[in-house]
């Protein structure tokens, strides 16, 4: 049981991060819609799409993480009735595989801001310093999420193991 309780606290954990996505989601959302109100400048002007398609994109990240982790915590008692050593073997593989995305992500992901801060530099037209901008805005905000994320699967993992230890569950 609890094999149980550590993971459903774990999926409930990454319910409340993931709901972030959408909260920064509505933030790009309202900020393109004032953009379109309020921008009189060429640059303000160039807002308004890239910050609609990163707002849609956050939304969509969002909603998407947050109804898989939903779907996954009313999962959890069912696979565990079910076999609680094939539940712990199945959590082990997943956020292992999980722990190996994040070091691909935290490696592509700052390659990018630095391309975007490239074009900052080298493109000077306003359209192209709207895309590059809300794009660093919008990556960094997925870093800090899956900063997050990342250190709670981590944590998971061990705690994981110990429970395995612990139970004496064979992998």
């Amino acid at each position: 049981m609890e094999l149980l309780k550590l993971a459903t606290e774990w999926a409930k954990a990454e319910v409340f991060s993931t709901r972030f996505f959408i909260l920064f989601a509505v933030g790009f959302l309202i900020t393109s819609v004032g953009f379109w109100q309020m921008g009189k400048t060429d640059l303000a002007k160039a807002y308004i799409i890239p910050m609609l398609v990163a707002g849609v994109l956050l939304l969509v990240i969002g909603s998407g993480l947050n109804y898989t982790n939903v779907q996954r915590i009313k999962q959890f008692k069912k696979d565990f009735n079910t076999d609680s050593s094939a539940f712990y073997q199945s959590e082990i593989k997943r956020s292992e595989s999980t722990l190996k995305e994040y070091t691909i992500v935290f490696k592509v992901i700052p390659i990018l801001i630095i391309v975007a801060t490239l074009l900052i530099l080298l493109v000077n037209t306003p359209t192209w310093r709207a895309i590059s901008i809300t794009s660093i805005a919008m990556l960094i905000v997925i870093l800090l999420v899956d900063g997050t994320a990342h250190s709670r699967i981590e944590s998971y993992y061990k705690e994981l193991k110990l429970v395995g230890i612990k139970n004496d569950i064979k992998k």
